[in-house]
């Protein structure tokens, strides 16, 4: 299932970059940058779901969440700022607000809180990924195997993800950072060996067959074992 999201956020390299993640994640993103442009965007009504910063141009984010929602538009609306104040989150919610995140924020967190913001609208149905006995679960973020359940990390789901969608693939160590964490992360390459380290603990702790085999001089790639 394909979803339409909209981010309106005046800082243009953040929301070029949150574009990017949301892109990676399966997401069909619109960037706006600031709030008149963003009301006439969001009123079209077509959108899955909005994230809103609440300081921009024209109008503010919370004025384009309280005209939204006197228009009934009720697309569901995460509001994105530096303000972590009790009174703007407050504000926030009043005017109709789904969710509510500060900066700074770990992209994974972000990418998880909108996928469960769509879910309460009863509408949002991500696809099981299945492979061998293995069953990756988007709703509650763990890995089943028969009767057996792990819960995973956020960064743990987008790259146990990555090997779900195209098993026996290899992926470098450096894709793999690309893809999940992004070119222009801060985090060292050794993250992505612990969290692979990690997925295969989980693997063996639910007795799959299924494994992340290292390809040496290569990457690493989802295969059933015999």
């Amino acid at each position: 299932m394909t979803v339409r999201l909209l981010i309106a956020e005046d800082e243009r390299d953040l929301a070029d970059a949150l574009a990017f993640l949301f892109e990676k994640n399966q997401f069909t993103v619109d960037t706006v940058y600031d709030g008149l442009t963003a009301y006439e965007y969001a009123s079209s009504g077509e959108y899955d779901a909005i994230i809103l910063d609440v300081m921009m141009p024209g109008i503010t984010g919370i004025e384009v969440l309280k005209r939204l929602r006197r228009d009934n538009i009720q697309t569901p609306i995460m509001m994105l700022t530096a303000k972590a104040q009790k009174d703007d989150r407050i504000e926030g919610f009043n005017a109709g607000a789904d969710d509510y995140l500060p900066k700074p924020f770990e992209p994974d967190e972000l990418i998880v809180r909108v996928r469960a913001m769509l879910r309460r609208t009863g509408e949002y149905r991500p696809d099981t990924m299945r492979f061998g006995d293995l069953c990756l679960n988007p709703n509650s973020i763990t890995l089943e195997c028969g009767k057996k359940t792990v819960r995973l990390s956020g960064r743990e789901y987008q790259v146990m993800e990555l090997f779900m969608r195209t098993p026996n693939v290899v992926f470098s160590a450096d894709r793999i950072m690309d893809r999940v964490w992004g070119w222009d992360s801060d985090a060292e390459i050794n993250v992505v060996w612990v969290h692979i380290s990690n997925l295969r603990k989980k693997l063996k702790a639910i007795g799959s067959h299924v494994a992340i085999v290292a390809n040496r001089g290569l990457g690493y790639m989802l295969e059933e074992k015999a």
